[in-house]
């Protein structure tokens, strides 16, 4: 009998074959742009758009730039695109870029160490008030931000900045941003290494050069040889920390890998003793692994913390010693415990030459350009000139004698800029939030602000150190994870179930020796309306339960849910 036969069937479709091509490394080979932001930068040099700025777009106006110039190259001189004023947090996700976008900008000051002079400062504010409606914020990076900055008058902001020995090189984009340093590098009588040097040797070698000008995503450093650990060293990509070693001396230990945003990482020592004249081809060498090993197939994972934690700090190192410095490490001790429960500077200290330097705190970093020019006069007539931006959002006058002390503090004082605040006002940062920002859902500046007046009048017995740390959005700007009290903008439904601004809440986060990030307790949301009550209460709750000298972290990790709510 014929056998019958087999009913016919479609064979699955064939996919089609393609190589993959990873992670987007440029080491293994992989150099085609695999988002607009890598063939953006293929196509042109971020750093080559000053020229058509100066040229092209501040003669014939907004209009005038191209996108990828205004969404992308123009970062790399420190421009952003401002929001357009009246959008509100819900509309942040969902519009498009443009329908963001307002006609002016936001032009970060880049402050390489934190140092200025008085004249520097005086040229900040002036600038501030003849072209960016007297706005100027100081920055948990050392910088000064304006907004409302036109297209049309940045080559002029530029020829005063530069000046005066400032500019905005590389101040935003996919670069080596502005390297923190220890704001009394220099002068503090307990510092361990100053490392004021190795800044200027990174900033002349490598700031503004095409060899690290298109880098995966922002590469941060810190370098600070102060025992108080004043840098935040354990949330940048590369952190070199003073210590001494035992056989050769002070030196610093090297970090690397560390980053907040949506997927928080701490940093990690390498194990490796680095001599103040080896600091800048080391940061080099680190630097150079980012360009070539880094992750560029998604912006997401495209920062140097996530490649570190894929490789582990010991092939790290290894990759760092065999193939960029072409020689071996020493190792070297890790940093002791920080001197002092605040990091800030904050207050009256005495000079490694006798004489002080003067730490003061406006409120959450706000402060506008007459302040600016009269904090640069109060500093001119009791110092010698030399001001520091601090990475907590505050300023210091240094070299002033003994006898001026009390006229300055007085003069500051006058200008509600307080040297003895209270832990409110000096341990609250806030983000730039909705005001300006294009990615913020809430506002940050103004609640922060009304936060720390509230507390004040509140809880005026409240007298442990303490940090508020304020963000817009989920970017983690203003450090929310490792804050004592982290917030974090979203939106809300109130008890009348309307959506209002709001925050998630992180507790008992922390940087140090013992660093972690913030605890989010179940469900535990807070409008903007009821912060003050909600920051109220678990202050309270903390200094009735706490043990003797028992931090506010510790507390929190111990806590029951229902005491942190």
């Amino acid at each position: 009998m014929a056998a019958t036969p087999e009913k016919p069937t479609t064979a699955a479709p064939r996919r089609k074959a393609s190589r993959h091509r990873g992670e987007g490394q440029w080491a293994v080979g992989h150099f085609t742009p695999l988002n607009g932001n890598e063939q953006f930068k293929k196509d042109d040099d971020g750093l080559n758009v000053r020229t058509r700025i100066e040229t092209i777009y501040s003669k014939r106006g907004f209009d005038s730039i191209d996108p990828n110039d205004l969404r992308g190259r123009m970062r790399w001189w420190g421009l952003y695109t401002q929001r357009r004023q009246g959008i509100d947090g819900g509309k942040t996700a969902v519009l498009e870029p443009e329908e963001l976008d307002d006609e002016y900008f936001m032009l970060r000051v880049r402050i390489d160490g934190g140092r200025l002079t008085t004249e520097q400062l005086r040229v900040i504010g002036e600038i501030s008030q003849e072209f960016a409606r007297g706005t100027a914020d100081l920055t948990d990076r050392q910088n000064v931000q304006y907004h409302w900055i036109r297209i049309e008058d940045v080559p002029e902001i530029w020829e005063r900045l530069e000046a005066v020995g400032l500019s905005t090189t590389e101040a935003c984009g996919d670069t080596p941003r502005v390297i923190l340093g220890s704001p009394v590098a220099g002068v503090a009588e307990n510092e361990i290494i100053d490392g004021t040097p190795a800044i200027d040797e990174i900033s002349r070698r490598f700031i503004g050069s095409p060899e690290f000008s298109n880098l995966p995503r922002k590469f941060k450093t810190a370098i600070s040889g102060s025992p108080q650990l004043d840098v935040a060293h354990e949330i940048n990509d590369i952190a070199f920390v003073g210590v001494n070693h035992p056989e050769h001396g002070p030196g610093f230990d090297l970090w690397v890998g560390g980053g907040l945003s949506t997927n928080p990482k701490l940093g990690v020592r390498l194990g490796a003793w680095v001599p103040l004249d080896e600091v800048p081809d080391v940061w080099s060498g680190v630097i150079g692994i980012f360009r070539d090993y880094g992750y560029r197939r998604l912006r997401t994972r495209a920062r140097l913390k996530f490649l570190v934690a894929d490789w582990g700090p010991e092939k790290f190192r290894q990759i760092l010693q065999d193939e960029y410095l072409k020689r071996e490490l020493l190792d070297g001790p890790a940093p002791e415990q920080p001197a002092g429960t605040w990091r800030d500077h904050l207050g009256v200290h005495k000079q490694q030459d006798g004489r002080f330097y003067v730490g003061f705190a406006p409120r959450v970093g706000r402060v506008d350009g007459a302040t600016l020019t009269k904090i640069a006069d109060v500093a001119a007539a009791h110092g010698s000139g030399r001001l520091r931006t601090t990475a907590e959002q505050k300023m210091i006058v240094l070299d002033v004698e003994e006898a001026q002390v009390e006229s300055l503090v007085a003069g500051l004082e006058a200008l509600d800029l307080r040297v003895t605040p209270s832990p409110f006002r000096r341990g609250t940062m806030a983000c730039t939030g909705i005001e300006f920002c294009k990615l913020a859902i809430v506002e940050t500046k103004v609640r922060g602000a009304t936060l720390i007046d509230e507390l004040e009048r509140r809880i005026p017995q409240f007298d442990q150190p303490i940090t508020i740390n304020i963000n817009g959005c989920p970017n983690a700007c203003a450090r929310i994870q490792v804050a004592d009290i982290g917030l974090k903008g979203q939106l809300v439904l109130d008890d009348e179930g309307n959506q209002v601004e709001g925050f998630q809440v992180h507790l008992g986060g922390a940087l140090g020796l013992e660093a972690g990030f913030g605890r989010k307790v179940r469900g535990l949301k807070v409008t903007s309306a009821e912060l003050p009550d909600y920051v109220e209460r678990v202050l309270t709750r903390f200094q009735e339960e706490r043990a003797d000298d028992e931090r506010f972290a510790t507390w929190v990790a111990r806590a029951s849910e229902e005491a942190l709510k």
